[in-house]
């Protein structure tokens, strides 16, 4: 005879969701990375130095995000295996790591430690409206897909 069962509690929805933020903060830091950093070339992570030190910081930036995106899948698996994991509660995290991360990156990185700005050269505050923008609306989707999960599923 095995281990006799434990009740869980209802489903852990925190393990869906960091999990699916971990990977939706990967996932837009690759987004930023290769294309605002590698494709256009508009800006380097640090741009307050050489262009070595651009490099290196662009490179420190992709194994972070890379180790997010991996830490994440595995959070997720596990919620997988011990039949804890959310759709819903998951869909909520994605969305609001995608526009937490541009948040930050727009108003912390861009405007108070100035690691870099969108572009140079042109007129930015038409850029920083819309990088604002459009994480608010990541953020605003999050937030409303995490309050259907959570009426949903009120005791999960």
């Amino acid at each position: 005879m095995g281990a006799p069962q434990v009740p869980r509690p209802a489903l852990r929805r925190d393990r869906s969701l960091w999990a699916a933020l971990m990977i939706g903060v990967g996932v837009m830091a690759a987004v930023d990375e290769i294309i605002f950093h590698q494709v256009l070339a508009w800006h380097h992570f640090y741009d307050r130095s050489t262009g070595d030190i651009a490099l290196l910081s662009d490179g420190l930036l992709h194994a972070a995000e890379l180790f997010i995106l991996v830490a994440g899948f595995f959070l997720l698996a596990d919620t997988h295996r011990r039949g804890t994991y959310s759709r819903q509660v998951a869909r909520a995290g994605l969305f609001l790591g995608l526009g937490g991360f541009q948040l930050f990156d727009g108003l912390i990185n861009h405007k108070v430690l100035q690691l870099h700005q969108i572009r140079y050269g042109v007129d930015i505050l038409p850029y920083d409206l819309i990088w604002n923008a459009v994480s608010l609306l990541l953020l605003g989707t999050g937030a409303v897909l995490a309050v259907r999960a959570r009426r949903a599923r009120p005791n999960a």
